[in-house]
Parts: C-alpha cells; structure tokens; sequence
C-alpha cells in the first residue's frame, strides 16, 4: 500500500514545486533580465508547445517534423474566434485546440501508416502543404501572406450583443471577463494552462497508456506479436500532441492577436524537436527547460552587443578588451545561433538525456561525494577509537 501511495506523493508534490517555480519566474528571472511579461508568455506558450511535442515524441519515439501545421491552425482558429464571435479567450483557446485536434486525426491517420524516418518525411510534408495552401491558396480565410489580424468591421457577434449600443474605439484588446491579456495578466494566464497541461501529461505519464506507449517505443514490434493493435494509441497520442500545439498556437494568437503563414514553416517543427532534445526527450520537465533556453537565446543573448560587451570587459585593459570583443562577439548577439548550435553538439555527445540528464548526473556525483565523506568519516572515527 505505501508503495501505491509514495508515487501519487511524489507526483503532487512535483507539480506543487512546478507550479511554484512558473507563478514566481518574473522574480528569479529578474536577475538575468527574463522577467519582462512579453518574454514571459513565449517561455510559457512554447513549454506547452515542447510538452505536447514530448508525449509524442518521448513516449513513443515517433519523431513529428509536422507539429508547426498544428501550431498555425490554433492561431488561425483563435483569431477568426475574435474576428467573428468575442475578444474573449476562452473560445479563441477551445476552437484552436478543436481544430489543430482536428487536423491533428487527419495527419496522424495517413502518416502514422509508417514509421521511423518516412513518418518524419509525411509528417514534414503535410506541415509544407499547410504552409503553401495558408500562403497562397487559402488566402480568403488565411489572408496570405499578410497574416490575419483584427479589423475595425469585424462582426464581433457576441461582443455585439452585450456592448449596449457603446460603440468600440479602435481595435479593441483580447480579455478574459474584462481582464486584457497583456502585460502579466496574459502571462499569468498561459502559466495557469502550462500547469494544468503540465499537470495533464504527468498523468498521461502515468497512466496504462502512457505505458503502452513507452512500451511501443521500447518494442513495437513485439507488442505487434502479442496481437496488440499498437495503431489506435499511436493516433491518440498524436492526436494529444496535436492539440497541445493548437493551444500554444491559440495562446500566441491570444498575447498577439495575428495569424500568419510563417508560424507553419519547417523551421517552427523544428524548432520544438530542439527544445525537447535539449531539455531531455522523454522527461516531465525536460522540454519545458529546452524551450525556455531557447527562448532566451533568442530574446535575451541575442541582444547582447558589441557595446554590452565592451561594458562587461571594461575592468580589463584596453589592449585585451580590443581581443576579446570580437571573438566573443561572434558567439553572441546575431551569432547566438552559434553557440546554440555548440550547445546542442555537446548535449547530444555528452548528454544524449539533455539537460535533465545533467542535473540528475551532477547530483548523483554530489550524493555519491557526500556519502563517501560520511563513510571515511566514520571510518576515520572507528580508527580513533580502537
């Protein structure tokens, strides 16, 4: 009986620590300049995006080069949600994940037909298709490559219906009740859906399913001997993952109300595969760790100049200051590219489990050293005594 209760304990004291750390980022992200609500929100909407993307990935192994399309269709639903019915976000956030779970079923029934690296190239070929017919062929509904955006004219019907006949001046803000999602208030908000969507794939962790997927990704193959039809939870996971990315689509609309073709690029899908392998494919924390890197490259290290630069090495002489600027320089501002790209190296060399895997090392070393001085210690004492 303990053994049954010591997971649950643990699980919820897990999400209980999570849910700390996400509510309290704009404090112990203020000392690296992480703390500003616009960053904030990218941190949050893209860990949901890693996290939906791990329980495909992670559990099953089935790497998806499609998930931008997924993306795209959330942003697009959202903002046709604001353009027709209300600036509310609750049905923006409830047609994005509908619709990407939608075409997440119609994806996932003809790619999942194969695997390995020719699921990669269906599923890379379906987000390209997306992203042509938004460019260029749905361009009544997507508004090409311009992207949809609000307009004053905009029905609005619900919105409508309750304004009491006060017309609206200027192009009016997402809210939640009468709360703008802006600023914190929106960041709040997405960290409110990252937890629970935290909290959604710890169960599916979990769960028999989530061991039957860990099983398929072990060995399919047997499981396909024992007479298992290993398809139905392939597609369901899928399904899962492809609405997760219709959320965070949702939720970008949401903090930014427009849709636009890009955000269904490869570039997109590929993105959300280096945050999950960066943070540890396969773990709980892992992808929202490998987003939150990255999204702080992007943001924060890229930012950092030559004069930034100068500034950090004024203590040195000048003669030295004038060597170290432009090699550093090379590694920051518009090459952090680079150094992403050498972080990545090393990880998948080094730590093929990503950053999780890091820390978990360095604390076994720590653990491992504390015991051996405790054992020395003891012996050092039983010495003294005899």
């Amino acid at each position: 009986m303990t053994d049954m209760i010591k997971p649950s304990l643990n699980d919820t004291l897990l999400v209980i620590v999570f849910a700390a750390a996400i509510l309290l980022m704009p404090l112990w992200l203020d000392p690296i300049g992480g703390n500003y609500p616009d960053l904030l929100q990218k941190f949050a909407i893209y860990g949901i995006f890693a996290i939906g993307f791990n329980i495909l990935f992670g559990l099953t192994g089935y790497l998806s080069f499609g998930h931008a399309a997924f993306l795209g269709v959330g942003s697009y639903a959202a903002v046709w949600s604001f353009k027709l019915l209300t600036m509310n976000v609750i049905p923006a956030v409830i047609f994005g994940v509908l619709f990407a779970g939608i075409l997440a079923a119609i994806i996932g029934f003809l790619s999942l037909r194969r695997s390995g690296i020719y699921f990669s190239i269906l599923t890379l070929a379906f987000a390209q298709m997306s992203y042509n017919l938004a460019y260029s062929v749905l361009t009544p509904i997507t508004n090409g490559e311009t992207g949809l955006q609000l307009a004053a004219s905009d029905p609005r019907i619900l919105d409508s219906m309750f304004a009491n006949g006060q017309p609206s001046l200027g192009l009016p803000s997402t809210d939640l009740f009468g709360e703008t999602m802006s600023g914190y208030p929106g960041f709040y908000f997405c960290a409110v859906l990252l937890i629970i969507c935290f909290y959604v794939s710890l169960r599916i962790f979990r769960s028999p399913f989530g061991l039957m997927l860990k099983g398929i990704k072990s060995n399919q193959n047997r499981m396909k001997y024992t007479g298992l039809n290993t398809r139905p939870y392939m597609l369901t996971a899928f399904i899962i993952s492809g609405m997760y990315a219709g959320l965070a689509g949702s939720l970008l609309a949401v903090t930014d109300p427009l849709a636009g073709a890009e955000r269904m690029q490869w570039t997109a899908s590929g993105e959300v595969v280096l945050m999950t392998i960066l943070g540890g494919a396969g773990t709980l924390v892992g992808p929202m760790l490998g987003a939150g890197l990255i999204k702080y490259f992007e943001n924060i290290f890229s930012s950092f100049d030559n004069n930034v630069l100068q500034q950090a090495f004024s203590f040195l002489p000048d003669s030295v200051t004038d060597i170290l600027v432009p090699v550093v320089g090379l590694f920051v501002g518009s090459g952090w590219h680079l150094t992403l790209g050498l972080l990545f190296m090393v990880i998948v060399i080094f730590l093929p489990g990503g950053l999780v895997e890091g820390f978990r090392r360095t604390y076994r070393y720590f653990i491992s050293r504390g015991a051996r001085s405790d054992r020395q210690s003891v012996e050092a004492h039983n010495q003294a005594g005899e």
